[in-house]
């Protein structure tokens, strides 16, 4: 999966959230992505609980078609900081 279908799914499980994905090791290294998803949903939630609502809005693709994946949440108000 390319980066946009990623951040596609994401937002998709989301109903406000700012989502960008991208290869932090560079264009040619395509099987890792790292996710930056900032969204009000992660109130109140812990890391993990946050980490896991991603995973949750990418399903089976987490197993089938996403190497590797990190992972940074905030909400607004963390990410302004």
């Amino acid at each position: 999966m390319n980066a946009d279908e990623v951040a596609e799914l994401i937002e998709s499980g989301f109903e406000d959230a700012d989502v960008t994905v991208t290869h932090p090791r560079g264009s040619h290294d395509e099987d890792h992505l790292a996710a930056l998803v900032v969204s009000p949903t992660f109130e109140g939630k812990t890391l993990v609980e946050q980490h896991q609502m991603v995973y949750d809005a990418l399903g089976d693709h987490m197993t089938t078609d996403i190497h590797a994946l990190e992972v940074k949440t905030y909400t607004p108000e963390e990410y302004e900081e």
